[in-house]
């Protein structure tokens, strides 16, 4: 069982349990996912206990629903999925969190007064005092199902076995576990031991990135408003992995002031604000996405760098002036099971089939694009998956049908494993997220 953690202090327990519920029951439902939590639901005072409420009880969750399913004697109807939530929230808080007992069930259970639904809180504090009395017993009952002990539903437990015989447990353990904070230092503003000197000066201890120059990741997470010169682009939020899009499109771009580049399925932005800190390019960022598109802009702004962004589907090519490219970044859109650790609800809200629905997007994006880049041109495909599906096999296909795409990504690297024509990546614990990389150049 992981370290308990400490509630933020302040503001009503009742309303940021009735406010935690809220946000989770459209992901229960399959409604809707943790991407829009409205922090501001509730006082400032109490948005980190939001939020980790709502994080930690989707990283838990099919240890926590098998425990419910334990506890009710019938389920919960579908219109009640928020009481169902009052429930799995009141199992972490009492599991996994560092609350009194006493504030864990009465505030969690006086909660859904605040829902309209008074004839809970007797239903929720019957469940929750047996959960007291006979913790050890139920955990043990319904760890009894693999499934359940590591926390993963079937299918994606099933799939990282098989892929992955070796990494597979350290895999999930890193699911578990939030991701740190890491940052990118913006280079033409400070280097990154200058910056680590400042951040510790005020208090906010790191270290410097294994494998990402421009990296720091913090020993303890912190508001970004409390980083120096955020405000003012000195400093971004992007995790190691990430950043190591710029790295390997280095050789390509340095020397090619004022290159042609695409960031195909650009938002929320990270990687084109890194390139654009980097190099000297002349960028085009398209999302099809433009509510996303709107927070790159903004990402940019704060940055002070520019680029041609365009609400557009990179499947299509009426956005396109005709005119090739010198490199292509693709992005792709996947699974997110490299990155489950700061997006929890995918144990929930993602199924197997989701993937033969992604891989098949992923092959349009590539055989689109790659008419789009020049000759001698780069093409680098990103995903933040850890399934071959996706990764290795998708590349493989890709090459098969395409003759004039050669290889050319590093064999020499020092992060991630050889995986077919890219590089494979696992979640690691206090350090970066599962990605996967390829560079091919066209022949």
């Amino acid at each position: 069982m992981s370290q308990k953690r400490s509630p933020q202090s302040g503001g009503s327990g009742q309303e940021v349990r009735a406010a935690a519920a809220r946000a989770l029951a459209p992901v229960l439902s399959d409604q809707g996912s943790l991407a829009g939590l409205d922090e501001h639901s509730v006082v400032a005072r109490d948005r980190g206990l939001l939020k980790e409420l709502c994080f930690g009880t989707c990283r838990r969750l099919p240890r926590l629903e098998a425990l419910a399913g334990v506890l009710l004697k019938q389920p919960f109807k579908k219109r009640d999925s928020d009481v169902q939530a009052l429930l799995l929230l009141g199992i972490y808080q009492l599991l996994y969190m560092r609350i009194p007992a006493h504030a864990a069930v009465g505030e969690t259970a006086g909660a859904a007064r605040l829902l309209n639904k008074e004839w809970a809180t007797r239903v929720l504090n019957g469940c929750l005092r047996r959960l007291q009395r006979e913790s050890e017993a139920l955990q043990a009952q319904v760890d009894q199902d693999e499934n359940v002990a590591l926390e993963h539903p079937p299918w994606l437990l099933n799939a990282l076995r098989y892929a992955w015989p070796e990494q597979w447990r350290d895999i999930v353990e890193a699911n578990n576990q939030p991701g740190p904070m890491t940052l990118r230092v913006n280079q033409r503003y400070n280097d990154r031991e200058a910056y680590l000197a400042l951040l510790t000066k005020q208090g906010l201890n790191g270290h410097l990135c294994t494998h990402a120059p421009d990296g720091i990741t913090l020993e303890t997470p912190c508001d970004v408003t409390a980083l120096p010169g955020f405000e003012e682009g000195h400093v971004s939020v992007q995790d190691e992995a990430a950043q190591l899009t710029a790295a390997l499109l280095g050789p390509v771009l340095a020397p090619r002031p004022g290159a042609r580049v695409l960031d195909a399925c650009c938002a929320p932005g990270g990687k084109t604000a890194h390139l654009l800190e980097q190099f000297e390019i002349a960028l085009t960022a398209i999302d099809s996405d433009n509510q996303r598109l709107a927070r790159v802009d903004d990402t940019l702004n704060r940055l002070g760098v520019e680029a041609t962004l365009q609400h557009a589907d990179a499947t299509e090519r009426d956005w396109w002036d005709g005119t090739p490219f010198d490199a292509i970044l693709l992005d792709a859109p996947c699974s997110g099971t490299g990155v489950i650790r700061r997006h929890p609800d995918i144990k929930k809200l993602r199924r197997r089939d989701d993937i033969r629905t992604l891989v098949k997007l992923q092959r349009q994006l590539l055989d689109n694009l790659w008419p789009m880049l020049r000759e001698g041109g780069t093409l680098l495909y990103a995903s933040c998956s850890v399934l071959p599906d996706e990764n290795i096999e998708q590349l493989e296909a890709f090459l098969a049908r395409t003759p004039n795409a050669h290889v050319t990504t590093p064999t020499d690297l020092a992060w991630g494993i050889p995986s077919g024509a890219g590089r494979q990546l696992f979640p690691a614990l206090s350090s970066h997220d599962g990605f996967f990389y390829a560079r091919l150049e066209k022949r």
